[in-house]
């Protein structure tokens, strides 16, 4: 049991510490580009990288997570604004 115990803890502590990092720094470097923002050809010609839009940064995967549920959570709960006629504006 106490080996469970520790796994458990350490799970946390490693779930704790990514939300820090995407709280902290919710962008981290294309992959692909390795940040620069665009890829090497064999020419030396630069051609912007796809992955980040020639940006050179990606989101994190957490913070995409974060994004998507906050914004399925906003959407679930918000009831939308109502809509107005234009004849009940007192104003023409």
């Amino acid at each position: 049991m106490p080996l469970a115990l520790a796994a458990m803890a350490i799970l946390a502590l490693v779930t704790l510490g990514y939300a820090g990092v995407c709280a902290a720094s919710p962008f981290g470097t294309c992959r692909r580009c390795n940040g620069l923002g665009f890829a090497l050809t064999t020419d030396r010609r630069g051609k912007p990288c796809r992955p980040c839009r020639g940006h050179g940064k990606r989101i994190r995967v957490g913070r995409w997570l974060y994004n998507r549920t906050t914004r399925l959570h906003h959407e679930g709960t918000h009831a939308p604004a109502p809509a107005h006629s234009k004849e009940a504006r007192p104003w023409p």
